[in-house]
């Protein structure tokens, strides 16, 4: 039984445990603690997404969907290995559950088979959704496990648990089978905690390679698409850049679609204008990216920019 860390501390050994970590937007202060208590913590439970695309996914795990309000979780462990905190505190991850397994987990021992859903998962555990189908095929890449034996391992490690302190989703909830398909087995995960947990954290993974904008590609399609028949896709880098300005809270997600039109155009003047994207006024706020707007936008989101 542990109480909850402060978001800072929980962002502290996730870094220790050299994962990369993408901080999103107000992360930590959203939450779902008026529906009720988040604590006292039991273990880390794992899920997968059933979506495709981590921008996509992130903002799904980050807002939820009509009649399951976000967070979905507190962090995406996406397919490079990159984790993605959307939340803290109370989350919609795990729901009701059964108690024996409950049980099991505080006893540290296998969870016997799910059949009740009586207790109250969101309370009792860390949640993490990993990007994956979730149709039996999708494959689970090598970067995306070793990232969720380290996040496991990181919260084991803080709170004293063994590796049998984290579970799946499918061991929780009847009727659930996340986590599943092609590199995840389970208990090979739990024997890579429980090493890991045996001696001191290795070195930091290696970064996962960051996406490149090209300006002048990205400009041109900034120039041609809102007068274009259509919402034509006609530079794949633009997809990158709306997926930031979501993140930055200046464009819909469901206009995430890699055509930059007159929304997208709106969505960048008002990054132009906004003090971190260098509070341009005037003609230099007019919606097309410049290489200092530009960026700032990539160290902020996670690209990087050439002319």
């Amino acid at each position: 039984m542990a109480a909850p860390m402060s978001a800072s501390r929980f962002l502290e050994l996730l870094a220790a445990e050299g994962l990369t970590v993408v901080e999103v937007g107000n992360w930590e202060n959203h939450n779902r603690n008026q529906m009720g208590p988040f604590g006292p913590l039991h273990g880390v439970m794992i899920h997968h997404t059933v979506t495709k695309g981590t921008a996509s996914t992130v903002a799904i795990v980050r807002d939820g969907y009509e009649g399951l309000p976000g967070p979905l979780c507190h962090g995406m462990i996406a397919k490079d290995g990159r984790v993605h905190l959307v939340g803290w505190g109370r989350a919609n991850h795990a729901g009701l559950g059964d108690p024996d397994v409950l049980a099991a987990v505080i006893a540290e021992r296998r969870p016997p088979a799910d059949d009740e859903a009586t207790v109250d998962g969101n309370r009792h555990f860390y949640g993490f959704e990993c990007e994956n189908l979730g149709d039996g095929s999708d494959p689970w890449p090598e970067a995306q496990i070793e990232a969720i034996v380290r996040v496991i391992a990181a919260l084991c490690r803080h709170h004293g648990w063994s590796a049998r302190s984290a579970l799946r989703h499918l061991d929780w909830q009847p009727g659930k089978v996340d986590p599943r398909g092609p590199g995840m087995d389970w208990d090979a995960v739990l024997n890579r905690v429980t090493k890991r947990l045996s001696g001191k954290p290795p070195a930091p993974l290696p970064a996962p390679a960051r996406p490149v904008v090209d300006l002048s590609k990205l400009v041109a399609a900034a120039r041609s698409n809102p007068k274009a028949a259509g919402t034509p896709v006609t530079y794949g880098g633009v997809r990158t850049v709306e997926a930031a300005l979501v993140d930055a809270g200046l464009l819909a997600k469901s206009l995430l679609d890699g055509h930059f039109g007159t929304a997208t155009v709106t969505a960048y003047a008002k990054w132009q204008r906004s003090k971190a994207g260098g509070g341009y006024t005037g003609a230099d706020a007019d919606g097309i990216p410049g290489s200092d707007s530009l960026k700032k936008l990539g160290a902020k989101y996670g690209f990087d920019v050439v002319a």
